[in-house]
């Protein structure tokens, strides 16, 4: 199955989910760090609008265990945050695997941290699938966006070849991705460029529509003078409807601070409908306040509800 077979497969509401009480998510991230070493001006998270901290390991153990005994299938070790930044990154990987049995271990990552020991490490402790945000055009248009200065840009293209490499001569089974920004006009072409330097490392390379996120950062999209996509309707190539929203009923997401939430946006915590360190995640999936907004996005109006704000709605 490709990369993007799975993200189809997620984003699709099969007709047994699409119910106030909805079956346990094939599909779960949980966010091992809140913190990220980039300030991207498309992301939200460098407004810090909630903390950012790391997981406490025996909270992450905790909850992969109950979620794999629950039924969850494959398990994102990110969520808003950038995973290579926490040192217990293969340990984490190795108990999803090695203990707990999931049958799919992902990641997704800005590249600059995934050095070739790093990577090696992560591969050898069972990574199914390593994808790279690959989102700048160049050097300097990188260290523009993600704030960060311009040499990092050559280590992401460097840690990409070497990635495939290590992959290759140990023979790992870990498959290797990239996904960019589908900017449109000139930058779109530039983009295409750039992605001509990495392809042939990578299994796969798709694209993704610029995001509002939650309608968070529109007004600095606006002024840079990109056109994004409200909410998040799933990969460029295959755009899902806007209601009910797939997040809502197909995967989870759990932060840092062990909060489940409903979106796949949420960097202020307003979309939190249930606290994994008090109650069970089939508990929180399925709590009150879960199920009314199930509800309201399978009634088609979302008006009153936390998703009211999205972009995708007004």
């Amino acid at each position: 199955m490709t990369i993007t077979d799975r993200i189809d497969a997620v984003t699709f509401i099969e007709p047994a989910r699409a119910h106030a009480i909805a079956p346990v998510p094939r599909s779960v991230k949980i966010e091992l760090t809140g913190r990220c070493n980039f300030a991207c001006a498309f992301c939200a998270r460098d407004m810090r609008l909630r903390d950012q901290k790391d997981m406490d390991k025996g909270l992450f153990r905790r909850l992969v265990r109950e979620m794999r005994d629950a039924g969850v299938e494959e398990l994102g070790l990110f969520y808003l945050g950038e995973s290579f930044m926490v040192p217990w990154l293969p340990e984490a990987i190795s108990y999803a695997k090695q203990d707990c049995g999931y049958p799919y271990v992902f990641l997704t990552t800005n590249g600059s941290l995934a050095s070739p020991e790093r990577v090696r490490a992560c591969m050898e402790a069972g990574l199914d699938s390593l994808k790279f945000s690959y989102n700048y055009a160049d050097a300097e248009q990188f260290s523009d966006v993600a704030g960060v200065k311009p040499r990092y840009f050559d280590a992401i293209q460097n840690n990409i070849r070497s990635a495939r490499a290590i992959r290759d001569e140990a023979g790992y089974g870990c498959g290797l991705y990239a996904s960019y920004i589908e900017y449109d006009g000139e930058q779109g072409e530039r983009m295409q460029k750039a992605l001509d330097e990495i392809r042939s490392y990578v299994d796969e390379v798709y694209a993704l529509p610029l995001y509002s996120q939650a309608d968070l950062v529109s007004g600095e999209e606006d002024m840079r003078g990109w056109s994004a996509v409200a909410g998040n309707r799933g990969r460029a190539a295959a755009l899902r409807d806007p209601l009910p929203c797939w997040a809502v009923f197909t995967e989870g997401h759990v932060t840092w601070d062990g909060k489940l939430s409903a979106c796949c946006f949420d960097h202020d915590g307003r979309f939190h409908m249930g606290d994994l360190t008090e109650e069970s995640f089939t508990g929180a999936w399925n709590s009150p306040v879960f199920q009314d907004l199930r509800r309201a996005h399978l009634k088609g109006d979302v008006r009153g509800t936390v998703c009211e704000g999205c972009a995708a709605y007004k």
